[in-house]
């Protein structure tokens, strides 16, 4: 089998993006995410540039890309989805997901906080860190059903008075201006909380809740950044793209 780097130059996926390896290779995105490399908020990073910020080894991440062998096919063809199915898809897989896990995630944690406060008093920081996330997220999410997707369905829909009594200015770009500026502070939430955590790792003596809640965030965080990249990389250009035509 003919190896990623033998079929694309070595210097060219160096010089990717995090977006557009995300976007091309999406099963290249649990490496992504196995080295904290940030595809979704900061997908603008070349790899190169994001493994010396991330103090990572570039050589492991071509090799571990090399292992992953030629892409067979991409599960959900996101790019070729109409802004009407990736809202659909968002919506069901991804803001449902957060509703519901929020509050078991939170039982989870001050479970763990009331029992085990001073042995492990990092978990402390962890509930208030993640009840930041879920202050930032669920008015967010309210904004983006209320708000901006309604906007992106009318700009893609077949009502032409509509459409052009909605060409404005910001009337698009502005509340995407503002999720994304909420995409980025909610992961660098959970980015401290996978740093506290030493990335989820429960220590030898945790009982199960506390293991169970780490692996709670950590799977919280992965949807997040799925959640985001389709919105700031698929959804959101292809939003502004119609309205400048």
């Amino acid at each position: 089998m003919v190896s990623i780097l033998q079929k694309y130059n070595m210097k060219n996926i160096q010089e990717a993006t995090l977006k557009s390896i995300a976007l091309e290779h999406f099963e290249f995105i649990p490496i992504l995410e196995k080295y904290s490399l940030d595809f979704c908020c900061r997908g603008k990073k070349t790899l190169q540039e994001a493994c010396v910020e991330n103090n990572v080894s570039l050589e492991t991440i071509l090799a571990e890309i090399n292992k992953a062998g030629i892409p067979i096919k991409i599960q959900m063809p996101f790019n070729e989805m109409s802004a009407d199915e990736l809202i659909s898809y968002i919506l069901i897989h991804h803001h449902f997901y957060v509703k519901n896990a929020i509050p078991t995630i939170l039982n989870h944690i001050e479970k763990v906080v009331n029992k085990h406060e001073e042995k492990y008093p990092q978990m402390i920081k962890v509930l208030s860190l993640f009840n930041a996330v879920a202050d930032e997220l669920m008015p967010h999410m309210q904004k983006e059903e209320q708000i901006l997707f309604p906007r992106i369905k009318i700009i893609f829909g077949t009502d032409e008075h509509a459409i052009a009594s909605q060409k404005v200015i910001g009337f698009i770009d502005g509340p995407i201006n503002v999720m994304e500026v909420e995409h980025e502070k909610a992961g660098d939430l959970l980015f401290e909380i996978r740093r506290i955590t030493n990335h989820y790792k429960a220590p030898e003596t945790a009982c199960t809740t506390h293991r169970v809640c780490l692996d709670e965030l950590k799977a919280f965080e992965e949807d997040l950044h799925q959640h985001v990249h389709l919105e700031n990389n698929i959804l959101f250009p292809m939003a502004k793209l119609k309205m400048q035509n």
